[in-house]
């Protein structure tokens, strides 16, 4: 963040200025206050910020942000009326004082790892901030904002949601110049009620795109595919469609590696990324895209890709005493559970393809059915064994069983899932782990480790 005066701070937000003094950085959370820093205090259902002010400013906080008095000195408080909205009018007046061009990306599935490979082709050529980890919301976003330094050249900002309106206002703060959309699932169903829903939702991305402005878009997808806005330039890429304008081809791949062929504009050239999966090289297509879009040249763009570091529990393969394991457990949705068996039964193995699988979250009336249509895809891939824990996972294991596999196992017990896995286990099988973040399937990961 650049410096800001209290007062520059004050006008942008329309509000009176208590006093004088610098702003050097922002802080949402008081246990992680440093000396001249604005501290957000923001009010969620179960804890409000404005309880730690006093906290913060007795920290070094320069100042703080606040909607509503309380036990602190209101003559460093910046009053509004809605701290998480001026938090984010924040941002994007500060972002009209940056000169960098930022990148937005939404998706239901594969947007967090599209703007990890976006990020590692634009750094080849340009000074490139992201967003970190998955902070995509109305306090993430804000924060990846006014990160934002004069010498930026590039800013690639992820942007999720749970319902109408919400990319739109991350978009109307962030003001991308480029937009990706990646995928159109049924992630957050239990929201919008219908996939049509959800393309609306993430068409919001577009909405806020200036006239001319690229707009890459999966052309795999079915919903995505028949998108027509005239006024943006729609630039689809994919690998089933070979009519998109970047079209892939997957040559080979092994868990640690795919190589595959990019055509574009005419010319074809050869390209290989880390970790495996048609999914991942449809990411690799968006980002080839983006970064050919801000000129890089296209071997440029590829040698990136080949340098691009999977994030957090994304795919991360790990040789343990002989055990090839994929930890995949970030997040789960029906898109991303078919992909992940998809390429687990393409993979080479001395010993089974085993899967290790938990319970997808936030699907509403058609969670049942998409867990049985889990199983029902495990047992038309070559899987050799399959074992789900959770509260939905039976569902993932009756749909596998009632298409013929027999080798399907589920567990209503965490532990005892961890146990089957580590007796089971031999030197040359393949486990892929793969659930919903709030299913935590490292733990069994590690218990996995720790056993073998």
């Amino acid at each position: 963040m650049e410096k800001l005066t209290i007062q520059e701070i004050a006008e942008a937000l329309g509000t009176r200025c208590p006093a004088g003094g610098e702003v050097l950085s922002l802080c949402t959370d008081s246990r992680s206050v440093t000396p001249g820093c604005l501290f957000v205090a923001i009010q969620g259902e179960n804890f409000d910020g404005h309880d730690f002010i006093r906290a913060a400013l007795d920290q070094g906080a320069a100042c703080a942000l606040a909607h509503h008095p309380g036990d602190f000195p209101m003559d460093r408080v910046l009053m509004v009326e809605d701290t998480l909205k001026a938090f984010l009018a924040l941002s994007a007046w500060y972002r009209t004082q940056m000169p960098a061009r930022v990148v937005g990306i939404t998706g239901s599935v594969g947007k967090t790892t599209t703007k990890e490979m976006i990020a590692a082709v634009l750094s080849a050529k340009y000074r490139t901030i992201k967003t970190q980890g998955n902070l995509n919301n109305e306090i993430g976003a804000p924060k990846t904002l006014l990160t934002i330094q004069r010498d930026t050249q590039a800013a690639v900002i992820e942007m999720g949601m749970c319902g109408f309106g919400e990319i739109r206002d991350l978009a109307l703060a962030a003001k991308p110049e480029i937009g990706v959309i990646t995928n159109i699932g049924v992630s957050h169903m239990e929201q919008l009620g219908s996939r049509e829903n959800i393309l609306r939702a993430k068409l919001e991305l577009a909405e806020c795109l200036p006239d001319g402005a690229p707009l890459f878009l999966c052309g795999d997808n079915d919903l995505l595919s028949t998108v027509k806005i005239p006024r943006l330039s729609i630039i689809f890429y994919g690998i089933d469609n070979q009519s998109a304008n970047i079209c892939g081809t997957i040559e080979s791949s092994t868990p640690l590696s795919t190589q595959f062929s990019i055509s574009w504009k005419g010319k074809r050239w050869q390209a290989a990324i880390p970790g495996a999966g048609r999914h991942l090289v449809l990411n690799a297509l968006a980002a080839f895209g983006v970064g050919v879009t801000m000129g890089l040249e296209p071997e440029e763009a590829i040698a990136a890709l080949r340098d691009y570091v999977p994030a957090g529990m994304r795919q991360k393969v790990v040789e343990h005493h002989g055990v090839t394991v994929i930890e995949d457990c970030y997040n789960a949705s029906p898109d991303s559970m078919a992909a992940a068996l998809e390429t687990l039964s393409s993979f080479p193995a001395r010993g089974r393809r085993i899967f290790a699988a938990s319970d997808m979250l936030e699907l509403g009336a058609i969670s049942r059915r998409c867990h049985r249509q889990v199983g029902e895809k495990a047992a038309a891939c070559s899987i050799d064994l399959l074992l789900a824990w959770g509260e939905m996972a039976e569902e993932i294991v009756l749909g596998a069983r009632e298409k013929g596999m027999e080798q399907a196992l589920f567990f209503r017990d965490k532990a005892a899932f961890a146990n089957a896995l580590a007796e089971t286990v031999q030197p040359g099988d393949l486990v892929w782990f793969k659930g919903s973040r709030g299913m935590k399937l490292e733990e069994t990961v590690q218990e996995l480790y720790r056993r073998i």
